[in-house]
């Protein structure tokens, strides 16, 4: 069966809807996402590795949980499905930081920024994470640029270090 994304212009409202195929296919439709930065006690940032068969960016480290909002769904509903599904998380306080546009080579996709500060366990879905970590701000920092992240981390990770009090 088909997934469908609702297709929303700059301001988040619902213009239309394409399938996941159409989205991901290079005709840069805007489509909604949710990112949550996951951060522990101490000020580490947990992040996943991307599994192999992921669409976009296979085996690269990326924020601690992101995904589609789904045709119907709101922000909030995508963040808790999202977290529950690749982390086993749920009872978080998701904190909103910023919206913002992002284009890659493939798809453009508005993307509502979160973290929370979690000292539960995560358990990675192994059909999305290929592994899971905390990094320290400094790892991250050292590894900006060098290939290991998704340019969409990279493209908003230190403005969330900047706007995270816990970083």
């Amino acid at each position: 069966m088909e997934e469908y994304f609702p297709l929303v212009d700059e301001t988040g409202a619902v213009v239309g809807k394409a399938t996941r195929k159409v989205c991901h296919s290079g005709t840069f439709l805007l489509h909604p996402v949710v990112h949550l930065h996951v951060f522990n006690s101490q000020g580490c940032l947990y992040l996943q590795k991307r599994a192999m068969n992921k669409d976009v960016q296979p085996g690269k480290w990326d924020t601690s949980v992101g995904g589609h909002i789904d045709l119907g769904e709101t922000v909030e509903q995508a963040l808790f499905r999202e977290a529950a599904e690749e982390l086993g998380l749920s009872g978080f306080n998701p904190v909103f930081l910023f919206q913002y546009t992002h284009r890659s080579s493939v798809e453009q996709e508005l993307v509502y920024t979160h973290y929370t500060v979690f000292d539960g366990p995560l358990i990675a879905d192994p059909t999305e994470i290929e592994e899971g970590r905390f990094w320290t701000q400094e790892e991250i920092i050292q590894h900006l640029g060098s290939g290991v992240f998704t340019p969409n981390f990279e493209a908003e990770i230190e403005r969330v270090f900047n706007l995270c009090p816990t970083s």
